[in-house]
């Protein structure tokens, strides 16, 4: 795995970090992209953020609601596929 170091900076009222334009394109990341944050175990942890075309009349709120719910839930639902 490649390694770099970068500077936190201020941006505005909020901090950033700045990133190789390779390591954008290995992971097909470009200007105006979403990416999910994750602090996981003490680490951030940065993602590609998929964009889903939903099924007509799925609404995009009850989507993030149930992933809430999935997220809220997610030891018990793994639990139950054990069973």
């Amino acid at each position: 795995m490649e390694q770099f170091e970068r500077k936190v900076m201020r941006v505005g009222n909020s901090f950033g970090i700045t990133l190789p334009i390779e390591i954008l394109k290995q992971v097909g990341l470009a200007h105006g992209d979403d990416v999910q944050v994750e602090v996981k175990d003490g680490n951030i942890v940065l993602r590609k953020k998929e964009h889903i075309t939903l099924p007509e009349g799925v609404d995009a709120e009850f989507m993030d609601i149930l992933n809430d719910v999935i997220k809220e839930h997610d030891k018990a639902f793994k639990g139950l596929v054990d069973r």
